[in-house]
């Protein structure tokens, strides 16, 4: 597997950019990954949509589906592609330092 450094960190990634030890994870290390996925600089709204991905991550160790981020987080599909272009799975659970979601392409 690639070693990149981000957040001041190196880290193992995935060929699509996923960091593999999500433990290591934090926010500068967001920050940079929001830098590939044209998400940076990073707002109040893109946190928001993180740490509830985070949050339902460390509880239930699998990414939420795009119906519970929308209902959980008050912000609708559109508005999740304008913060996260490449989307809730590729980009917004990459940014978040989640494992790539299962059915991801």
């Amino acid at each position: 597997m690639p070693k990149v450094i981000l957040g001041g960190k190196e880290l193992d990634i995935d060929e699509d950019g996923f960091i593999q030890e999500p433990e290591k994870w934090d926010k500068a290390v967001a920050e940079d990954i929001a830098k590939t996925e044209e998400a940076y600089p990073m707002s109040e709204d893109h946190w928001k949509v993180i740490d509830y991905l985070r949050k339902y991550f460390l509880e239930f160790e699998i990414a939420p589906p795009i119906r519970t981020v929308i209902k959980q987080t008050g912000f609708d599909l559109k508005t999740i592609y304008k913060l996260f272009p490449s989307g809730l799975a590729k980009g917004a659970c990459k940014v978040a330092g989640l494992p790539k979601p299962t059915g991801c392409v």
